[in-house]
């Protein structure tokens, strides 16, 4: 009897070990098949989120491209623009002569020098009350005054001149005139519109129309550093401005052919600046324009 109750004991043990070595087995199969499962989705969670970091990044490059292309649209699209204004400014003035607009603003620019024994034009050529006009409008003057368009009379301090080229620079106190701008007169054409503003027999501010008749020509100097044109000078001109379709200098009125009509003349605005740069080394040590 002890005998069997020992083999029952035995049988059960085995048992119980059994089941506990199956128990353990089955854990170990279900915690491998739920670490495989985790293993399995976080790998396909990282593919997933590479994916969408790759797609983003797609995204948002494409956006940039789109971006800069936009800005460079818009850039070029207000150099269009700008371009397009230009060209009607210049279209208006060339096939209507409707130099109106370009006028209102020159004009402002445009002064009178008065001196004790002659009389002529002038035009603000730097910011800092600077004008520029012919020398030959100042020779042999004891006293002279500017009177710039809002008919204001201005004392007048003479900085420096060059008689060869007929320039001289002066100066007001009244720093608040906006000078005219200087077109490169290398880009002047033969038979564009031209307006000439000045003085002329002692009117003031009087404006007359025309065309370069031709570039660089030769002057009573020998140099070969003149506008001509067809649009009307007279005694008083002299200083003035000639003006292109831009409303930019491309000449200062310098003399008339007598007994010629529509022969004018006009120092080319390039040697005006290199000449009024000049004059201002020599007096300040730097240039003007």
């Amino acid at each position: 009897m002890p005998l069997e109750n020992n083999h029952n004991h035995k049988r059960i043990i085995i048992s119980i070990s059994s089941l506990l070595v199956a128990f353990m087995i089955a854990s170990s199969i279900f915690m491998y098949l739920i670490f495989t499962k985790q293993t399995t989705d976080f790998n396909e969670l990282n593919n997933r989120l590479d994916d969408i970091e790759a797609d983003t990044q797609q995204k948002f490059s494409e956006l940039s491209d789109s971006l800069l292309k936009t800005k460079n649209d818009l850039q070029e699209l207000g150099l269009q623009l700008g371009t397009l204004d230009e060209q009607i400014i210049k279209l208006k003035a060339s096939t209507s002569a409707d130099f109106s607009g370009i006028i209102e603003g020159a004009i402002k620019s445009v002064v009178t020098i008065k001196t004790d024994i002659s009389q002529g034009s002038g035009f603000i050529i730097a910011d800092g009350g600077y004008v520029v006009t012919n020398a030959h409008v100042m020779e042999g003057a004891t006293a002279a005054g500017i009177v710039t368009y809002d008919e204001e009379m201005h004392s007048v301090l003479r900085v420096g001149e060059n008689e060869v080229m007929d320039i001289v620079l002066l100066k007001i106190t009244d720093e608040s005139y906006l000078p005219l701008e200087l077109e490169n007169s290398d880009n002047v054409q033969v038979g564009e519109k031209v307006i000439a503003i000045g003085n002329p027999l002692g009117l003031q501010f009087s404006v007359s129309e025309g065309i370069v008749s031709a570039i660089h020509r030769e002057g009573a100097n020998g140099i070969e550093a003149y506008i001509q044109t067809d649009a009307a000078l007279n005694p008083g001109n002299s200083g003035g401005p000639l003006i292109n379709s831009q409303g930019k200098v491309i000449g200062i009125n310098n003399f008339k052919v007598g007994g010629g009509e529509s022969l004018g003349f006009a120092l080319e605005s390039n040697y005006i600046k290199e000449i009024v740069n000049d004059i201002s080394q020599q007096a300040y040590g730097r240039d003007l324009i």
